[in-house]
């Protein structure tokens, strides 16, 4: 019975494309990305969600509070849900907020990062290390109430793709670029839409029992 966990922000926690900054919307169980991927991988199958929004993947946010860092959580939530034996990293988004000045190339290392803190865990079956896939974010657009907070970010984001591609290669880590599948709402230009978390789970479904089949 393969468990899963689905490490990552307010695109994992369900977050529904925003008309103001804080807008608290969510998408039912169901209709989220890691639900779409559960229902895929069917009976036996176990999926934990762990998405906050505003998470990143190793900074303390100065605005939003030092518990968004992705790497100081990470070592408690492995020992929390173990045994797992798959962890989906899609961390990188909220790297792009202009308030943290760091390169795409920066932000993929980062990922990377988190990728080792799961490799070098005991939360997988038997005491070993969970697998791990790392999922480079969708691009974004500077669009609507969120447009000032990522600017600069759309032209970066573009580049996440080629720079988790490195890491990834470099370090023998699987990877899924979800922009081949997801693109942002244009309502704010961050969040996805119902339709686009049923692709992107759909094809994450088939990505994680490719690893664990």
């Amino acid at each position: 019975m393969p468990v899963v966990m689905c490490f990552g922000d307010s695109n994992t926690h369900g977050t529904m494309p925003m008309e103001r900054p804080g807008a608290l919307d969510r998408l039912g169980p169901e209709a989220r990305w890691p639900g779409v991927m559960a229902q895929a991988l069917g009976v036996g199958w176990t999926v934990i969600e762990e998405g906050q929004p505003g998470r990143t993947t190793v900074h303390d946010d100065p605005i939003e509070g030092a518990w968004k860092n992705g790497a100081a959580v990470l070592p408690a939530l492995l020992d929390t849900h173990r045994p797992v034996d798959l962890v989906v990293i899609m961390l990188g988004t909220n790297d792009l907020k202009a308030r943290f000045s760091v390169t795409a190339s920066d932000i993929a290392d980062s990922a990377a990062r988190l990728a080792a803190l799961v490799r070098a865990s005991i939360a997988g079956p038997g005491g070993a290390a969970p697998a791990v896939l790392l999922v480079a974010p969708p691009k974004i657009e500077e669009a609507g109430a969120l447009a000032s907070m990522f600017a600069g970010g759309a032209a970066k984001s573009s580049g996440l793709g080629q720079a988790f591609a490195r890491v990834a290669d470099r370090f023998g880590i699987p990877l899924f670029d979800a922009a081949t599948v997801a693109a942002p709402d244009p309502l704010d230009g961050i969040h996805l839409s119902e339709d686009t978390h049923r692709a992107l789970g759909a094809a994450l479904a088939d990505k994680v029992a490719d690893i664990l089949r």
